[in-house]
């Protein structure tokens, strides 16, 4: 009981450290001197052990154990807390059960033929040490070792196939024409812009900080980039970037950035629709006023899920192995380490906090991630997140 206890006290101060006190909780700005303190007993209270399953309920299932390596923060995660409708792929979190997100992990003890002990694989699975799970939620084996297993959460995993099938299939790109990729530092853009560059295009990218910039120029090779947050109106940078118009626009972000680029486009221009971070953590999302463009410039706008291209899988393989091992193509992770760690990389996510990729790694903490939340996703995701939504941490045994 006294080791439980150490164990859930540094828990709770690593929290106190890595996730920012909403100024709603503290009551204002008169009282962040005490909000460290406070923050550490609301977290305290929501501190409890269950008994982890056991090895025995592989027996007679189809289910697969596997312990957890490396886990990934998309924005789909917070879609998923909030009453959005969404396709059966996904399904929305469960009030008091463990976190759901796309992982790595090493297979434990198989009912499954398809799997055996040590098999590595990434799909989707729980936010905890060790978890069970059906063959469906397996996406595929890891075969390529030679690289980081990290890279299965993003440039060899989901964001990576969604870099590829949006930009090849959906924005069918030509040699010289214009790209602009928007949010593009983070786990799908900053692949976009490579892929674009192997291409031959010409490719700006837009990020929220003067280190992402540099960030997209110097190391990832697009031929300019610019912080969205320093320029008054878009529209005009947009121009002053494309003077002759966009061909391809990668959608990653939506609102004002995808009003502005519509103007913008090219005849017959492409934009394939990835995601829209900034809408999903709005009360009320915002609208689109210059649709009209689609219209008379022809333009095609079409969103997707990786799901629709997974029997692209292989041949996404073929393509980026090659290059990644010449180094024609890098990727930038931002990992935090251990599962405390995950709540804070997630809210990063949504203000700009992450460079590249947000992962965690998992380590020696055996912590479980669930949420409590309301189901109105209303407000900030501060506000949700960590205050209304009610973050609890759950010690494995």
């Amino acid at each position: 009981m006294e080791a439980r206890a150490k164990s859930e006290d540094s828990i709770t101060n690593a929290l106190t450290k890595l996730v920012p006190v909403p100024a709603h909780f503290n009551g204002g700005s008169e009282e962040q001197a005490s909000g460290s303190k406070r923050l550490r007993g609301w977290f305290s209270e929501r501190i409890r052990h269950e008994a982890c399953g056991r090895k025995d309920q592989i027996e007679g299932s189809d289910k697969v154990l596997v312990k957890n390596l490396y886990l990934s923060c998309d924005p789909i995660m917070r879609v998923l807390m909030i009453k959005i409708e969404v396709v059966d792929e996904y399904h929305h979190y469960t009030p008091d059960a463990a976190l759901t997100g796309y992982g790595v992990s090493k297979v434990v003890e198989s009912g499954h033929p398809n799997y055996k002990k040590d098999d590595l694989v990434w799909g989707i699975t729980k936010w905890e040490e060790y978890s069970f799970i059906s063959p469906s939620q397996i996406s595929f084996k890891i075969l390529h070792t030679h690289v980081p297993l990290s890279y299965y959460t993003g440039i060899l995993g989901m964001p990576g196939l969604s870099a590829y099938a949006g930009f090849f299939e959906l924005g069918s790109p030509k040699k010289g024409e214009n790209v602009y990729v928007s949010a593009a530092s983070g786990a799908v853009g900053q692949l976009v812009g490579q892929f674009a560059k192997l291409s031959g295009c010409y490719v700006v990218g837009s990020a929220g900080s003067r280190d992402k910039v540099d960030l997209l120029k110097n190391k990832l090779g697009f031929d300019e980039a610019f912080n969205y947050k320093e320029e008054p109106d878009l529209n005009t940078a947009l121009k002053r970037y494309f003077p002759e118009g966009i061909d391809i626009y990668f959608e990653n972000v939506g609102g004002k950035t995808l009003d502005a680029v519509l103007p913008n486009m090219r005849l017959h221009g492409r934009i394939p629709v990835c995601g829209m971070i900034s809408q999903y953590n709005l009360a009320q999302p915002e609208g689109v006023t210059n649709l009209a463009h689609l219209i008379f410039k022809r333009i095609k706008m079409e969103g997707f899920i990786v799901n629709d291209f997974y029997h692209s899988y292989y041949k996404f393989l073929e393509f980026v192995l090659p290059p990644i091992r010449e180094g024609k193509v890098v990727y930038v992770e931002d990992i935090a380490e251990g599962l405390e760690s995950g709540p804070a990389a997630l809210v990063g996510l949504f203000s700009g906090r992450n460079v590249g990729k947000q992962v965690v790694l998992y380590n020696l903490l055996f912590l479980v991630i669930v949420i409590d939340y309301c189901m109105s996703g209303s407000g900030s995701l501060s506000g949700s997140l960590e205050s209304r939504f009610f973050l609890r941490f759950l010690g494995v045994c």
